[in-house]
C-alpha cells in the first residue's frame, strides 16, 4: 500500500472535520434527502444489477444511500457492509437502518485508499457521488477492483457539469458573483468527473473492462418549501459549499440569500423544489 503524502493526509482530515460538524445536519434532514436523491439512488442501484444473495459494498456511504436501498434488494440471504471515512455519518446510516428494520447491513468506517477486506470479497461495488471526495483517485479505485471477485461489477456517480445543474447554479452560482475563493487544487471537487469520458478514463487506467459511462438526468426533488431546501442545504452542505458561504461577510448574507431564494423559487411547484440533476453513470467490470 503506497504511504500517504502530508498533503493527502491533510485533505482527508479536512474532509472528516467538515462532514462531521455537518453530521447532525444530515440527521435532520434525513427523510428528505433520501426522497430528493432517490431517483439517482435507483439509477446506481439498476445500473449495479444488485440481485438477491449478493455481498455488496457501498463507498462513501454517508448517512446510508445507497447502502440501505441495496440492503433490501439483496434479501436476507444477502450482505452489505456500508462504509465511510466519517464514523458520525455511518453512525447517522446505522440508525436510518434500524428504523428500516434491516438486519444485513453491517457499518464500518473506513479509508476508501485502504479498504480492509481480502481480495475477492465482493459481487458488486457501488459508490454514489463519493468519488470526487478521495484525493487519490486511482488509488480507490484500484482498491475497489482489488476487493471484487472475478468479473465483480462496480458502479459510480458523479456530478454532471456545473453550468447544466441549477441545483449549483442556483446556490454557489450566486455567491460566486461576490467572492473569489483562492483556488486549492487538492481541495475535493465535485465536479472533478463533470467531463464525459473522464470518469471511464479512471476506470480504464484502474485496469476495469466494460467500462460504460453516460450521462443521465434525474429529478432532485426536495420535498418542502424553498426556504427549507435552502436550510437543509445551508447546514448540510458539502464541505466545499460550506466554505463557500462562510466566505461572506455578515453585512452582505441576507441580500445574498435573498438572491438565492428566488433563484430557486421557480423550481417550487407548491409541494417540492424540483432540480433537474445531470448525473455521471459509470459501471465497470473487473
Amino acid at each position: 500500500m503506497p504511504s500517504q503524502t502530508p498533503e493527502t493526509v491533510r485533505i482527508k482530515g479536512l474532509v472528516r472535520k467538515e462532514w462531521r460538524e455537518g453530521a447532525a445536519a444530515w440527521r435532520k434532514w434525513s427523510t428528505q434527502l433520501s426522497i430528493q436523491t432517490r431517483e439517482a439512488t435507483t439509477a446506481i442501484v439498476e445500473a449495479a444489477q444488485i440481485k438477491p444473495g449478493m455481498r455488496v459494498l457501498d463507498v462513501a456511504s454517508g448517512s446510508g444511500e445507497p447502502a440501505l436501498t441495496i440492503a433490501e434488494a439483496v434479501g436476507p440471504k444477502g450482505q452489505v457492509v456500508a462504509t465511510d471515512l466519517v464514523p458520525e455519518m455511518l453512525a447517522v446510516a446505522r440508525e436510518n437502518a434500524q428504523r428500516l428494520g434491516l438486519s444485513n447491513i453491517s457499518f464500518q468506517p473506513t479509508d476508501a485508499e485502504e479498504l480492509p477486506f481480502r481480495d475477492a470479497t465482493f459481487d458488486v461495488v457501488t459508490c454514489r457521488f463519493g468519488i470526487t471526495f478521495w484525493p487519490n483517485t486511482q488509488q480507490a479505485l484500484r482498491e475497489i477492483r482489488r476487493v471484487l471477485k472475478p468479473r465483480g461489477r462496480t458502479a459510480l456517480t458523479a456530478f454532471g457539469p456545473y453550468e447544466e445543474n441549477p441545483i449549483f447554479t442556483t446556490s454557489i452560482g450566486i455567491f460566486t458573483k461576490y467572492i473569489q475563493l483562492p483556488p486549492d487544487p487538492d481541495a475535493p471537487n465535485i465536479f472533478k468527473f463533470a467531463q464525459a469520458g473522464s470518469l471511464s478514463a479512471a476506470l480504464r487506467e484502474a485496469g476495469f473492462r466494460q467500462v460504460h459511462e453516460e450521462y443521465r438526468t434525474v429529478r432532485w426533488a426536495f420535498p418542502g418549501t424553498v426556504e427549507e431546501n435552502w436550510q437543509q442545504r445551508l447546514e448540510g452542505g458539502a464541505p466545499t459549499f460550506r466554505r463557500i458561504w462562510e466566505s461572506i461577510g455578515p453585512e452582505r448574507w441576507e441580500h445574498v440569500v435573498q438572491e438565492v431564494v428566488a433563484a430557486m423559487r421557480p423550481y417550487y411547484d407548491g409541494q417540492r423544489v424540483d432540480f433537474p440533476a445531470l448525473i455521471v453513470l459509470a459501471t465497470a467490470i473487473r
